[in-house]
């Protein structure tokens, strides 16, 4: 495990969190304790629950809602479909 201090692990927070998402082991020293850096999954219903306290209830209703909006407006040709490549194109 790669240990930081907290002064080097702000001035290049960058390259750590980097390298924790690769997987490599890296801890930061905070008084008599390493916390560790480390990739998470978030799935985003488990993200609102735990983040937001919403009820499973309170999540499918989101869903469902969200399900509805998306295809009337994919209905209505405000929402479409487009590769990488002609989102760069588009945003150029």
């Amino acid at each position: 495990m790669k240990t930081l201090t907290i002064t080097d692990a702000k001035k290049h927070l960058g390259r750590w969190l980097s390298a924790a998402a690769r997987g490599q082991d890296i801890g930061i020293v905070c008084g008599a304790e390493i916390i560790a850096l480390r990739k998470v999954e978030v799935e985003s219903t488990d993200y609102a629950q735990r983040e937001y306290a919403a009820t499973a209830k309170q999540v499918a209703e989101l869903d469902k809602a969200t399900d509805k909006r998306y295809r009337r407006l994919k209905r209505s040709g405000k929402l479409m479909t487009v590769s990488a490549d002609q989102l760069r194109k588009m945003l150029e």
